[in-house]
């Protein structure tokens, strides 16, 4: 018997390890539950809620195909050499079949499987699934990763035009192995499940990833470009959750994009093309997690800026993470996650902003926010995203350049319709009012909601006097 161990690929179709697994003979399914290494990565009560909700399709899918799926229980990573060890035994099982995954404790605890397999007579097989590219391939001409995305966006595309990744077939049904399914667990000890609201907005399995992923690219994609950036407007795909849960596999989401854009990857639909940098965009950082491991140890990538006078402000970062703040944009913004278990991207931007640079808060205490929070939640998206934001990262935001709330919410928020839907005690202000209430001299009777934590042009200044007085990269050379 061949096993495939599950982790972020819990779908049947265009699943490399399965399907190779299938061609091999007789397959079982094993899940491993994890709660104390999902605490220690800060995951998301509603995401490991998400997986739950998905394995339980999958097991569905998956026992219609008279393929197990099997639950095991083991603390942290460290422990499953020995329980998957253990599960081979009781199988007589010949080879165990993984998708790849990225970042230093995934690498590590696959490392050590294997070798405890091994050491049984077991063989390990891994696979490139979650991305198009085995990281290490797209490099510079240097021989080194790729630390500006638009450079490694133009190598994608070369190597994308001579070979696209293909789908892979799904597996058909074998014969009855007589081994039992075991039951998904409904919960998990250490993680509160989600309101009911939340999982109607996410609801569970590869039909309602393809469903979404077919209405955008028939509906949405062309408007993608131009309406992406209003957090009112359905102007996005919806379906990072399904991504970060491996529900939906990125080369479905490239050939669905293609086929409304003729196949083309750099002209036409302008709405396409931009989408297809998205998925790239999550590549590099991907990329970047294997090539820089220190972004995985919470380090900066760049190191000159771990140098930061970061402010020690407990009240500021309750206020931000209360959506208290007093600046409309930035508390309905953090009630859409603390309610969705989601953020919009362009104000997941904003936010990060605001906290990293107006109340000079370290980058990773919003990092770790954001994980706790979000039913999308990815280690490598998330710390790009928030490195970006911070200038602290690869293809950053020069220090200098700092998003102003009430300039970013007056441009994309306009008539404040996303402002007044998650801030419904602001409903009676007009659209010039609602985006700075302070502004217009006083509270126009908004008697529940706070005035602003911070002055944002001084904190402007504030911020860039800390940015400059950091070491350039090259001072911080010649100290090593």
């Amino acid at each position: 018997m061949h096993l495939i161990w599950l982790r972020t690929d819990l779908r049947l179709h265009d699943n490399t390890a399965l399907a190779a697994a299938c061609q091999r003979g007789p397959v079982a399914a094993v899940y491993l539950i994890t709660p104390e290494q999902w605490q220690a990565h800060d995951d998301a009560p509603c995401k490991v809620d998400f997986w739950l909700r998905n394995l339980q399709h999958l097991s569905q899918v998956l026992g219609n195909l008279n393929i197990p799926l099997l639950i095991r229980h083991a603390a942290t990573w460290d422990q499953a050499p020995t329980v998957l060890s253990q599960l081979c035994r009781e199988l007589s099982v010949e080879s165990v079949h993984v998708n790849e995954e990225y970042g230093i404790h995934e690498s590590r605890r696959d490392s050590a499987v294997a070798q405890a397999l091994e050491a049984d007579g077991v063989t390990f097989h891994s696979y490139l699934d979650q991305l198009f590219f085995q990281p290490g391939s797209v490099l510079t001409k240097t021989g080194t990763y790729f630390q500006v995305f638009s450079q490694f966006r133009k190598v994608c595309y070369s190597r994308l035009h001579s070979a696209l990744p293909c789908v892979v077939p799904t597996p058909k049904a074998q014969a009855e192995l007589g081994v039992q399914s075991d039951p998904v667990p409904t919960a998990v000890e250490g993680f509160q499940a989600p309101s009911e609201t939340l999982r109607a907005l996410w609801p569970a399995g590869e039909d309602e990833a393809r469903r979404r992923l077919d209405a955008f690219a028939d509906q949405q994609i062309s408007y993608y470009k131009d309406e992406r950036d209003f957090p009112a407007k359905p102007g996005t795909s919806q379906l990072s959750a399904y991504l970060a849960a491996g529900v939906v596999s990125p080369r479905q989401c490239l050939h669905a994009a293609l086929q409304t854009n003729q196949g083309e990857f750099e002209s036409g639909d302008i709405g396409a093309i931009t989408w297809i940098n998205e998925l790239l965009w999550r590549e590099f950082y991907k990329h970047i997690l294997v090539g820089y491991p220190r972004v995985s140890r919470h380090r900066a990538f760049r190191p000159e800026t771990e140098a930061l006078a970061w402010r020690k402000a407990p009240e500021d970062l309750a206020a931000w993470q209360q959506a208290r703040t007093g600046l409309p944009i930035i508390d309905a913004a953090m009630r859409q996650l603390l309610e969705t278990g989601w953020m919009h991207n362009r104000l997941r931007m904003v936010v990060a902003m605001f906290l990293t640079k107006n109340l000079l808060i370290d980058w990773r205490e919003g990092e770790r926010f954001f994980m706790r929070h979000l039913i999308d939640g990815d280690l490598a998206a998330n710390n790009g995203g928030w490195q970006w934001s911070s200038s602290t990262g690869t293809d950053s935001a020069p220090y200098f350049r700092i998003f102003s709330p009430l300039s970013q919410s007056e441009k994309f928020d306009g008539d404040g319709v996303f402002i007044k839907r998650w801030l419904p005690e602001l409903a009676a202000l007009n659209k010039k009012q609602v985006h700075n209430p302070e502004a217009a001299g006083g509270l126009f009777g908004v008697a529940d909601y706070p005035r602003a934590i911070v002055d944002l042009k001084q904190s402007r200044e504030r911020a860039l006097a800390a940015f400059r007085r950091l070491p350039s990269r090259q001072e911080m050379a010649e100290h090593e």
